[in-house]
């Protein structure tokens, strides 16, 4: 009887002290809110922040799922467009037609990540860096159709808006293109789709498409 109540007692201690870790990386990750993104929200002049977004990914997954080219795990995907900017809480939100700075994975965001869900406990640290990590590879079909959804999502809020961030920094055609095929890795019917509004968006005259 004894051995069993110590044990519990054990467990319980570790449960507490769990949870508060838990409790600290929520408070933490509430950062995300002050995050601004460049992009705007749908037809309106605010900036969308870093949660607003990681929200949106989510409710995208869920709704396109089915559009996916290969069989996925939705609620794998949908912890890494949650957890794929945090790190950004630390390294700051990197505009994607970035002329000056690379929008790819850094020593940076890799040191945000590490201390970020660092806050969590071991077990919990070690998975969401993990998915994390698997986001930024993109090699997997779960983080395939990830990237689809993050890159689909602010193509829909710049066409919302006459041109958006397009416009407003004179990215050309090719660029957005180039950046904007990676939808297709996940979903060849949501890059159809993207890829039509994309050259709509030439016929309106807020995308310039240079001619040799």
């Amino acid at each position: 009887m004894q051995k069993l109540e110590n044990f519990l007692t054990i467990y319980r201690t570790m449960q507490a002290d769990n949870l508060m870790k838990q409790v600290n990386f929520i408070k933490e990750i509430d950062k995300l809110k002050y995050i601004q993104r460049k992009t705007k929200l749908f037809n309106s002049d605010r900036h969308e922040n870093d949660a607003e977004h990681s929200w949106h990914l989510a409710m995208m997954t869920i709704v396109l799922a089915e559009h996916s080219d290969k069989p996925i795990d939705v609620l794998k995907v949908l912890k890494m467009v949650l957890i794929h900017d945090l790190v950004e809480i630390d390294a700051g939100d990197t505009f994607i037609y970035d002329t000056q700075k690379n929008h790819t994975n850094t020593e940076q965001e890799l040191k945000a990540a590490k201390r970020i869900f660092g806050l969590l406990p071991a077990e919990q640290a070690e998975e969401f860096l993990a998915i994390w990590e698997e986001f930024e590879e993109g090699s997997t079909d779960n983080a395939k159709f990830a990237k689809s959804m993050d890159r689909f999502e602010p193509l829909l809020q710049n066409t919302s808006n006459n041109g958006g961030t397009w416009k407003e920094f004179n990215v050309p055609y090719q660029k957005v293109y180039d950046k904007k095929k990676a939808i297709k890795n996940g979903s060849s019917a949501i890059w159809d789709y993207a890829e039509g509004l994309i050259n709509e968006s030439v016929d309106k005259g807020i995308l310039i498409k240079q001619t040799d």
